[in-house]
């Protein structure tokens, strides 16, 4: 079987030239309940926000078309595709390029571990969108959701530990295999392990809820200040991972800590999983999280010096994160591979 790298593909950063962002309508009933059209209001003004920089294509089950591009407008297309929810990072397909060309990468879902029953139509998802698009499909040998990796397009790939090697997800992998398929299906040569994911994650601990590449070199890092918070200890061991990795190039880390909003409950057991990182990087712009909290307008500041020639949107996301993640979550980029 051949992969991306023996072919001269490779994932490029979130930050290169994108065709268009894939969207998908929220509708898994017994996620959202009464709060599903308030989420469907949040996901259309996040989809709305990244149109104004790139192509927006909002996937809908077949009988929520009408719904979809009512609540989307005019400026947003809506595709009709059975799906089980709207996670289109973690479900859709990752894309990998060289000059001219586009293919993209099917991991295997298996609902983030077999906490979802049923997710057969999104464990579809990406074989039917590489599909409409008609370009080439990998087939990956291990379960991986977009939402675990994070890469900078030079070489490295962040991953969070206890989700790349869930053994509800992989078992039997060890680190070295995990590298081994990161490498031969995103062209990655050098994978920083980060220990810890937030705590009361549902997916098991995804890092682009706790780190993101902001440029070459450059990572967003989320931290949490409040001494015995549940994942403060775990964050700074994250940011301390950081600080001393190098790079694929030989490069030491530029790291830009931004303090996490105060926590908030979801219900008894668990908190909203709560991330400034947990942002989209557009054409020309980035749209990042807003929770009514004092640290929103010092996140906005950070992720603005970190992007300084992109427009940053920062948009009210607290209902969307009822379900259980961010605007990173519901995103997925299809880059432009140029005219080769």
């Amino acid at each position: 079987m051949s992969t991306p790298r023996a072919d001269g593909l490779a994932m490029p950063a979130e930050w290169a030239p994108h065709r268009r962002c894939w969207m998908a309508w929220p509708c898994r009933e017994e996620l959202w309940g009464d709060r599903l059209e308030a989420a469907r209001q949040v996901v259309a003004e996040i989809a709305k926000a990244i149109a104004a920089f790139e192509p927006v294509t909002m996937l809908a089950r077949p009988d929520l078309t009408a719904s979809a591009s009512l609540g989307c407008g005019p400026g947003i297309a809506v595709l009709p595709m059975p799906q089980d929810d709207s996670w289109t990072r973690d479900t859709g397909p990752t894309f990998v390029t060289a000059p001219g060309r586009l293919a993209g990468v099917a991991w295997r879902f298996n609902g983030w571990g077999e906490q979802w029953p049923d997710h057969a139509q999104d464990a579809l998802m990406a074989r039917r969108v590489l599909e409409h698009v008609g370009v080439p499909r990998y087939e990956a040998p291990i379960v991986l959701e977009g939402g675990a990796i994070h890469v900078d397009g030079e070489g490295t790939c962040l991953v969070c530990t206890p989700s790349v090697l869930d053994p509800k997800r992989n078992p039997g992998l060890d680190r070295a295999a995990i590298e081994r398929v990161l490498g031969d299906f995103l062209g990655v040569d050098k994978v920083i392990w980060l220990p810890h994911g937030l705590v009361d994650d549902e997916t098991g601990g995804h890092v682009d809820n706790v780190a993101c590449f902001a440029g070459p070199g450059r990572v967003l890092a989320l931290v949490r200040e409040e001494s015995g918070d549940p994942d403060q200890e775990g964050l700074a061991a994250n940011l301390a991972v950081l600080r001393e990795a190098v790079d694929a190039r030989g490069r030491r880390l530029e790291v830009v800590p931004i303090a996490a909003p105060r926590a908030r409950p979801r219900d008894r057991e668990r908190r909203l999983t709560l991330s400034y990182v947990n942002l989209y990087v557009a054409n020309g712009g980035v749209v990042m999280p807003a929770f009514h909290d004092p640290a929103d307008r010092p996140a906005l500041r950070a992720v603005q010096e970190a992007f300084p020639d992109r427009e940053v949107v920062q948009i009210e996301v607290s209902d969307l994160l009822w379900g259980g993640g961010g605007i990173h979550c519901i995103t997925q980029q299809e880059p432009d591979p140029g005219t080769g």
